[in-house]
């Protein structure tokens, strides 16, 4: 299918502009509660991931049933980093709006942005933009992924952009998943602002309102467990108010099915000045009729700033590292803030060129 040519388009072409822009996007709107938020007010990191997830999935697999292949559900298989540009607070009404922005044959590539409104002054703001890749499984056999119906581009070049897109990420995916084997120990009469002082674990039984039609554990309710993880462990740490910063990249390794118990592990790995690095873990129990063992299903880092009661940056605790293992996490989270710095001075000096 292409899209009309120049002379071509009229009325007819500008309606299928309309029909297209429906089927690859959509928005969604929340009020936000005063459960979504922190003792401050602040919108928990974690509420604000679990609705760009939604949305995520409500257009991936809108998309992938658009076809004539058979009925399937998105499943998300990794979130790429996500940086909270504003804080959201109780009262606010939160706009979510997602776009699929690239197909290939098994998976799709949605971008989501999220933007909050003062309903009160009509002041708006953008909150977040995270890119997040879902595979559709099918309804009759959940291991089976089934072929995504391909999007039109107005440029090739955003198909050969959105290409190299899905190679890094597949490659970033497999080394992921190659040093996932750590586990978190408990640690007796750690010292403060030691790894052991602040690490945390939570454990869950999944039920059927955590999952997803085919039985499995919706991406967003994972991450909203591992971002209340990882806030304790930096509030452990700074005995502050906290607030998430960004997420590096998510990746979810293998699917969490009802009835299982998961573990949420979180260490500290760095500190800067004013942020924190959190590694977080979800390790999954199989826990009726399963014969198979535990295993780990999602990674990521988590990266927090501590506040004051005016909402103003405090100077971070020095996480003080112990064993050689602690040390070598801290040098290569170390290095992950340097490369981030880098690249995001390098998007001001850019963006102040133009």
């Amino acid at each position: 299918m292409r899209l009309p040519a120049a002379g071509q388009r009229g009325r007819s072409a500008c309606f299928w502009d309309r029909e297209h822009r429906r089927s690859v996007s959509t928005s969604t709107w929340r009020i936000m509660r005063p459960d979504d938020a922190n003792i401050a007010g602040n919108v928990h990191g974690g509420t604000v991931l679990k609705m760009i997830e939604e949305a995520g999935a409500i257009i991936s697999t809108r998309h992938c049933n658009s076809g004539q292949g058979e009925p399937c559900v998105a499943a998300l298989a990794r979130v790429e980093r996500t940086d909270f540009l504003s804080p959201m607070c109780i009262g606010e009404v939160a706009n979510v709006s997602a776009e699929i922005t690239y197909t290939s044959k098994h998976s799709v590539e949605v971008q989501v942005n999220v933007m909050s409104e003062n309903i009160l002054t009509g002041a708006k703001k953008v909150t977040n933009k995270a890119t997040l890749w879902y595979v559709p499984l099918s309804l009759k056999n959940v291991n089976k992924v089934v072929e995504v119906p391909p999007i039109q581009y107005v440029h090739k070049e955003q198909e050969d952009e959105g290409r190299k897109r899905y190679e890094e990420q597949k490659l970033d995916r497999l080394e992921t998943k190659q040093r996932n084997g750590d586990v978190i120990l408990p640690v007796i009469n750690p010292e403060p602002h030691t790894v052991g002082y602040s690490q945390s674990s939570l454990i869950h039984l999944v039920g059927p309102s955590d999952c997803t039609l085919l039985g499995f554990v919706h991406g967003g309710v994972t991450m909203k467990l591992m971002d209340e993880v990882a806030g304790i462990v930096a509030a452990r740490h700074c005995k502050t108010n906290i607030v998430t910063a960004s997420v590096d990249a998510i990746n979810f390794h293998e699917k969490i099915k009802k009835g299982s118990v998961i573990t949420i592990s979180g260490r500290m790995t760095f500190t800067s000045n004013k942020s924190m690095e959190i590694e977080v873990f979800v390790d999954a129990d199989p826990f009726v009729d399963e014969p198979q063992e535990r295993y780990r299903a999602v990674s990521a880092f988590f990266t927090y700033v501590s506040l004051s009661k005016e909402g103003k940056p405090l100077p971070v605790p020095q996480l003080l590292t112990e064993s050689e293992e602690e040390k070598r996490r801290f040098e290569e989270g170390k290095g992950r803030y340097l490369q981030t710095k880098a690249k995001r001075q390098a998007q001001l000096q850019q963006a102040a060129q133009h």
